[in-house]
């Protein structure tokens, strides 16, 4: 079996899906509490690395998707799949799981 390489310019979504680069976790409370790796949360928002063509309509056309590369957005919590590339955390999601594009 071949070994195949994967970086972030290979990944090319597919259909309604797009895939994220993370943003960091906060690291301490607004209090100013350092907080421990276990206690941090999962971020929500993140950057468009790359977007798929659109979903394929019930006619054969494609819709087209709202975000762009580029856009930070908001996602749900626990949507998509979470996947590690370079160091760096990626999810790929469905565009039904982004909840807002942020200014």
């Amino acid at each position: 079996m071949a070994a195949i390489s994967i970086n972030v310019s290979t990944v090319k979504p597919l259909g309604d899906r797009v895939f994220v680069k993370v943003s960091a976790s906060e690291e301490k409370t607004a209090g100013g509490i350092l907080l421990p790796e276990t206690a941090k949360e999962k971020p929500q928002i993140g950057e468009i690395v790359a977007v798929g063509p659109g979903k394929r309509n019930d006619d054969g056309s494609r819709s087209e998707i709202e975000v762009k590369v580029g856009d930070q957005v908001l996602y749900s919590k626990y949507a998509g799949t979470d996947i590690k590339l370079g160091g760096e955390d990626y999810v790929l999601l469905s565009e039904k799981d982004i909840l807002a594009a942020v200014a």
